[in-house]
């Protein structure tokens, strides 16, 4: 998370590469609506701040640009 005083709040998406994915505004959104949302993005919710977060979802929910391939190896 990066605070832009005066920037509308938006989720930024990035990919492995740090490659900007996609924006979504955040500003319209109730914090059950975002909860939802990321939940849907497939992001991993800890049940306590200090649990480790399972192997499977340390790089996830990232994904390749739109276009590039799939390249699991990476």
């Amino acid at each position: 998370m990066k605070h832009l005083p005066g920037a509308d709040p938006e989720l930024v998406l990035l990919g492995h590469r740090y490659e900007e994915l996609e924006r979504i505004p955040l500003s319209e959104m109730t914090r059950e609506e975002i909860n939802a949302l990321v939940q849907e993005l497939g992001f991993y919710r800890k049940a306590a701040p200090d649990d480790p977060v399972p192997p499977e979802y340390l790089r996830a929910p990232a994904k390749p640009a739109e276009g590039a391939p799939a390249r699991p190896d990476l």
